[in-house]
């Protein structure tokens, strides 16, 4: 009987504890500090923040044009009777490109040099009369008014040799405008007409076009407002120094060769509020052809004490502000707002908010939380 009294109590008291038990949440352990310690502080990459010299640039579209285009047109009327050029090919500057028909003006050549021969025979006969009517005037040989006509004649016979001269000159150049030349070397394209066809004078529509292609233009358009912060890089002579120099990229690949900024022809559109830049680039292998679509790298400004971060060391937040994960001296990490701008490769330039010296989180974000011990190991990347 007394066991079993025992036994009772015995289930009664493990009844009480497991209800004390069950009331605080948890096993007889649970109720002694969990861990056992400190918990170890997470390893993470750090970036320790430095200044350097930095020069921003923008892509800006564009199209390359040839350095100089010369439009080739006929200076008098006629028919083509030659094309002496191969299309598509190269020509120098002075290189005949056609041949009009010259039959009629070497005939009004002809014509013009005869009638200056006749001019110049009138004038050796009124010569030596002037001059012996000059000498009988004297002597009384023959009146005043005689003498007037013959220095009349005289001046007449001049005029007309004189006339004579400029249209023979006339004449000439005409003749000579029958051969069409390039006034430039360079690339010609296709030629708009054949042997036969009429041409007249200063017509509209070229015979050919000729472009020179060693060097090419390439035309952007900007906001005036950058516009001004690149002129803030001229130096007093008006060139730009080193750091203005513009690469081009052509389907998302650099072009081997760099440019220079040319600011001829600067105006401000007054609907747009755009302004037309032009850059020259050398093009040595004729890579460039006028009208391709290209981008330029313009640069904007530069700065020599830029602060420049790993953009996977910023973290952006829902409403758009920027912070990094800074870490103080005692290896303590906590975030910080910073102010960021453009990006220059993969960093992002800052404006605000870090100073050269501090230690930034590039790696191991997801183990850390505000005022959390880290082990910072440096990084070796740039």
């Amino acid at each position: 009987m007394k066991s079993k009294l025992l036994g009772f109590a015995g289930l009664a008291a493990a009844v009480i504890i497991g209800l004390v038990i069950f009331k605080s949440g948890g096993s007889a352990t649970a109720s002694q500090p969990q861990g056992g310690g400190e918990r170890p502080a997470a390893e993470v990459t750090v970036y320790t923040v430095k200044a350097e010299a930095v020069t921003f640039t923008k892509d800006l579209p564009g199209r390359t044009s040839a350095v100089r285009v010369a439009e080739i047109r006929p200076q008098v009327s006629g028919i083509i009777q030659k094309r002496l050029f191969k299309e598509g090919g190269s020509v120098s500057a002075g290189q005949q490109l056609y041949q009009i028909d010259p039959a009629p003006f070497q005939a009004s050549y002809d014509s013009a040099k005869a009638e200056l021969m006749r001019a110049e025979a009138d004038l050796q006969s009124a010569a030596p009369k002037e001059a012996r009517y000059a000498e009988l005037l004297k002597v009384g040989g023959v009146s005043t008014q005689e003498y007037e006509d013959t220095a009349t004649a005289l001046a007449q016979a001049k005029a007309s040799v004189a006339a004579g001269k400029a249209a023979v000159a006339a004449a000439k150049i005409n003749l000579d405008y029958t051969k069409v030349f390039s006034p430039i070397s360079g690339h010609i394209g296709k030629s708009s007409v054949t042997e036969g066809a009429l041409v007249t004078a200063n017509q509209a529509s070229a015979l050919a076009k000729v472009q020179q292609l060693d060097s090419v233009y390439v035309d952007v358009s900007q906001s005036a407002e950058e516009v001004m912060k690149l002129r803030r890089m001229i130096t007093d002579d008006g060139t730009l120094g080193n750091s203005a120099e513009v690469e081009l990229l052509i389907g998302g690949k650099p072009y081997a060769h760099k440019g220079v900024m040319q600011f001829s022809d600067v105006t401000v559109d007054e609907t747009t509020g755009m302004v037309q830049l032009r850059a020259l680039f050398p093009n040595p292998e004729r890579e460039l052809l006028p009208g391709l679509f290209v981008k330029a790298r313009i640069p904007q400004a530069k700065d020599d004490a830029a602060i420049l971060i790993p953009q996977q060391t910023a973290v952006r937040n829902a409403d758009g502000s920027v912070i990094v994960w800074a870490v103080d001296s005692e290896n303590t990490v906590n975030p910080r707002p910073v102010s960021v701008s453009d990006t220059v490769g993969n960093k992002w330039a800052v404006m605000s908010g870090l100073q050269p010296g501090d230690r930034i989180v590039l790696e191991g974000l997801q183990k850390i939380r505000p005022g959390a011990k880290v082990n910072p190991v440096e990084t070796k990347a740039e």
